[in-house]
């Protein structure tokens, strides 16, 4: 038993980023332990798989059932038990090193997820991604300018290894606020080590990022990748193919892609 829910571990125990959740098979179920210094615990992390059992049925993910919260020596756990999904995850990586296969009802069904979840009215404490943040690093990183940001409702880390083959998507702890497209955006951009594969998936996900508001959500996809490229390493393997399609983007959509010259960008300028 663990912090009161019954179980043990019985599958490979998976370590989560920086050692912060460590998961395992637990039986039937599958069980997600966090871990925090006392006082550090709470906040939109801590707090998103629990808040997101709000969100529709619609939205495919397995259901949480339990939560159980305790403290020792200093620090605070809490233990969620959830259903297991027994489609496994699409990518041992966030990135796609080769075609997945996955068939066209897969991305009919994500494109699906996406709407369900865009129709969720954006949240007001919580957000994926900061206005101020976004509004910083575009320009600096991809010298393109901001303007109105449609706001919707996303996963926040809508990687290839959070996804499965169901589809169910998994770890809702960083759900919230983001700008419109941007969880297809994530998809699309992760997948550009492989390019036969994202431009299969830019058509499949053609239903969200053809809209006009999507727009911000791609170019803070792509300044994510160009801000952290030296610092994380999957970060650092898609640099080179971001500024690729930026440069690409710019020539073929030029009032699309409005371009605004900046001292910072990174190599950008067409």
């Amino acid at each position: 038993m663990l912090g009161g829910i019954r179980g043990r571990a019985t599958g490979r125990r998976v370590w989560g980023y920086r050692g912060r959740t460590l998961s395992s098979a637990a039986g039937p179920h599958w069980l997600r332990v966090v871990c925090a210094e006392v006082s550090t615990e709470g906040g939109t992390l801590w707090n998103g798989p629990s808040t997101s059992r709000a969100l529709p049925a619609s939205v495919p993910r397995p259901d949480l059932f339990r939560i159980r919260d305790w403290t020792t020596e200093g620090y605070a756990y809490r233990a969620e038990l959830y259903a297991f999904a027994p489609d496994p995850i699409v990518s041992p990586r966030p990135v796609l090193d080769e075609d997945p296969g996955l068939p066209e009802t897969w991305w009919k069904e994500m494109v699906a997820a996406l709407d369900a979840l865009d129709d969720v009215p954006p949240p007001t404490d919580r957000e994926a991604v900061r206005e101020e943040y976004l509004r910083r690093v575009i320009p600096q990183f991809t010298g393109h300018q901001v303007d109105d940001v449609t706001w919707s409702t996303a996963h926040g880390d809508l990687h290839y290894g959070n996804v499965t083959r169901g589809p169910h998507i998994l770890d809702w702890e960083g759900w919230g606020l983001a700008p419109y497209g941007y969880d297809a955006a994530t998809l699309y951009v992760y997948a550009l080590l492989t390019p036969e594969t994202a431009a299969r998936i830019r058509t499949e996900l053609s239903p969200v990022l053809d809209r006009p508001e999507a727009r911000t959500g791609m170019l803070t996809v792509y300044a994510q990748a160009l801000q952290a490229q030296d610092r994380v390493d999957l970060y650092a393997e898609l640099a080179g193919p971001v500024r690729e399609h930026l440069v690409h983007a710019c020539r073929a959509h030029p009032l699309f892609w409005t371009f605004w010259p900046h001292p910072h960008a990174n190599g950008t300028r067409v």
